[in-house]
């Protein structure tokens, strides 16, 4: 029997609905030329994702299933797929993405031609599969380009000056079984890049073969591991760059002098503000503005404040940070059933700025009441403008900590 050419790996979690419209590409969309497998990895699903795959063996596919028996996390799970992977090479697809076939089968062909090569890699698609096309790429490559072994000087200085997420790949399996780790702090794909090097030299390639649906035509809001990503990953973009470049080091393909380590540090610094400033777009976008200030106050001590993200929002942010503020201070008070509003122009604006900033529904916003009885005192907040106006809330046996005023709370945002 002709040994198996390609491995598709698909890690899954209580997914059904997705899984089958993924398989039912291969069904009806894709055509793979050789012999090839599905390695269906399934993290303890509670859903029918079992009846799922079995449907679709019926139906032909060369699928090979395997269930965990709790679910400890997603990267386990993915390795548990590559482990599993019996082919020549193997690459990775999510649940809910696309494989770009034509693509696929031109970087099997280029790894066949290069046996030298452990891993390739490319851009993929940002694919809106509600209206059946690709609307970008995540990043760009301007031709194939080849790394040799233990060219790691030059493939940082790609990775870093082109923003370069060695994320999408396809691997040979053999490389795999050594280079596939567990990491933390470390960026998993710079982490592992470095070892596929140490084993042999890697590509990246223009034509991109795989496809990251955003808009899916089963959910249109589904989560996005990758997209969630983006939102807290800056640390560990550090850290797997760092890693990198340690690795390189102790093999003697990374040179450390005293203005080598400066060098480096500062693309380093430069990458992961570039990607701070995202998560912080981000996080203004999903309306949590406490996050998205202290991602700012960052970038300013890096030198980053002018960034055009950070200058966008500068703007806004003392305002909105200060609300969020205030109704995060508010929630997290146990049994606070309402939040008075003392002196302010516009007590509709401020509370509908309040609730669409995280003000717990079941918490009134009411105007001072002067006939509170001494238990209703106890679970209200106050929050006033004029700072003398405080005294005469305290006066009236309001709690110290849950009268707040708006100084206390704009002097604690320092843009």
């Amino acid at each position: 029997m002709d040994q198996i050419k390609l491995s598709i790996c698909i890690p899954t979690y209580n997914r059904a609905p997705f899984l089958e419209k993924a398989l039912g590409y291969f069904v009806d969309l894709y055509k793979i030329p050789y012999r090839y497998e599905i390695v269906v990895s399934d993290n303890a699903s509670t859903d029918n994702t079992r009846e799922t795959v079995d449907t679709f063996v019926g139906k032909g596919l060369p699928i090979r299933y395997f269930r965990r028996a709790e679910n400890h996390g997603a990267e386990p799970n993915l390795a548990s797929a590559f482990r599993h992977a019996r082919g020549e090479y193997a690459v990775y697809l999510a649940d809910d993405d696309m494989l770009a076939i034509d693509g696929l089968l031109e970087a099997i062909r280029y790894l066949d031609l290069n046996p030298e090569i452990s891993a390739c890699f490319a851009p993929w698609y940002i694919h809106n599969e509600v209206e059946g096309r690709d609307t970008e790429l995540f990043y760009n490559v301007d031709a194939d380009v080849k790394f040799d072994k233990d060219a790691f000087e030059r493939l940082f200085a790609f990775m870093v000056e082109r923003h370069i997420f060695p994320e999408i790949g396809i691997y040979r399996t053999a490389t795999l079984r050594s280079a596939w780790l567990p990491r933390h702090f470390a960026y998993w794909a710079f982490a592992n890049l470095a070892h596929y090097m140490v084993q042999g030299g890697v590509a990246f390639l223009k034509k991109p073969f795989y496809r990251q649906v955003i808009q899916s035509k089963i959910a249109r809001d589904r989560p996005q591991a990758g997209h969630d990503e983006l939102l807290t990953a800056w640390d560990r973009y550090r850290g797997g760059l760092e890693y990198f470049l340690h690795v390189g080091a102790k093999h003697g393909a990374v040179r450390l002098t005293p203005d080598r380590r400066q060098a480096h540090d500062k693309l380093i610094k430069q990458f992961t503000c570039v990607r701070m400033a995202v998560a912080m777009r981000m996080w203004a976008a999903k309306k949590d503005y406490i996050k998205a200030y202290e991602i700012f106050s960052r970038l300013a001590l890096a030198g980053f404040e002018h960034h055009p993200v950070a200058q966008q929002l500068k703007g806004s942010l003392p305002l909105m940070v200060a609300v969020q503020t205030l109704a995060w201070s508010t929630n997290a008070a146990a049994e606070i059933h309402r939040l008075v509003l003392h002196g302010v122009d516009s007590h509709a604006s401020l509370e509908g700025l309040l609730r669409e900033l995280g003000l717990r529904q079941d918490i009134a916003v009411v105007s001072h009441d002067p006939d509170l009885s001494p238990d209703e005192i106890l679970r209200t907040a106050v929050f006033v403008v004029a700072g003398e106006d405080r005294q005469s809330f305290l006066a009236e046996g309001y709690s110290p900590n849950l009268v707040f005023c708006e100084s206390d709370i704009v002097s604690t945002v320092v843009i």
